[in-house]
């Protein structure tokens, strides 16, 4: 009788011990193959942290060019009527005037001409100052940029932004249209710059730092 109890025991004992075995024996199992796999692999690095960790966070998300930039990016748009230069030699004067209902006027900007509808984008990074339809002018964006540099576009067929919205270098504000002001020019775009109060000529201030102007 004694044996047999002996024996009942001696059951849960060993199972015991087995499971006991078993894990000590995956455990082992387990360090033998990190330290073989990581050592075959010593090339390779490994993440302490996040991986955006290593990332500069000084690099703006967007540009911050100061560059002045086109009122367009469409290759095929050209220069159909040139701002009205008084320093300018006689030719190139009468090129730039407009004629509108039997009056002669000087062309305050420049106006760029395709066959095609194309997008307008912003020159500079700026604050929306204006934004209005009119009948003659066709729908009108002002923007008012850094060190007293305003942008107009005019004859705009769509208008993507609204009054006071801040707008960066690029960004698309509006697509070209018509104006009946300037009807002989087809799908355009008249644009207009102007500089510490003054109407200046776009075509030579594109590419140009706005803090050397």
């Amino acid at each position: 009788m004694f044996n047999r109890r002996i024996k009942k025991m001696m059951i849960p004992v060993l199972y015991g011990i087995c499971v006991l075995g078993f894990a000590l024996t995956m455990y082992f199992a387990g360090k033998i193959s990190y330290r073989y796999l990581f050592n075959k692999n010593k090339d390779l690095e490994y993440v302490d942290g996040e991986i955006t960790d290593s990332i500069d966070r000084n690099v703006p998300v967007v540009s911050t060019s100061s560059a002045i930039g086109r009122p367009y990016l469409d290759n095929n748009v050209s220069l159909g009527k040139s701002f009205y230069d008084y320093k300018g030699d006689e030719e190139t004067q009468e090129k730039s005037i407009i004629l509108y209902e039997n009056t002669y006027m000087q062309n305050s900007g420049d106006d760029y001409v395709s066959e095609n509808v194309f997008d307008i984008i912003s020159i500079l990074d700026g604050t929306v100052t204006m934004v209005k339809d009119d009948n003659i002018l066709g729908k009108t964006v002002e923007i008012k940029h850094s060190n007293d540099l305003i942008s107009v576009y005019q004859s705009l067929s769509e208008v993507s932004v609204n009054e006071g919205d801040e707008v960066i270098l690029g960004q698309i504000i509006g697509k070209s249209g018509y104006s009946d002001i300037n009807k002989d020019l087809g799908n355009h775009l008249h644009f207009e710059l102007y500089y510490k109060g003054a109407i200046v000529n776009p075509e030579e201030y594109y590419n140009k730092d706005i803090n050397e102007l």
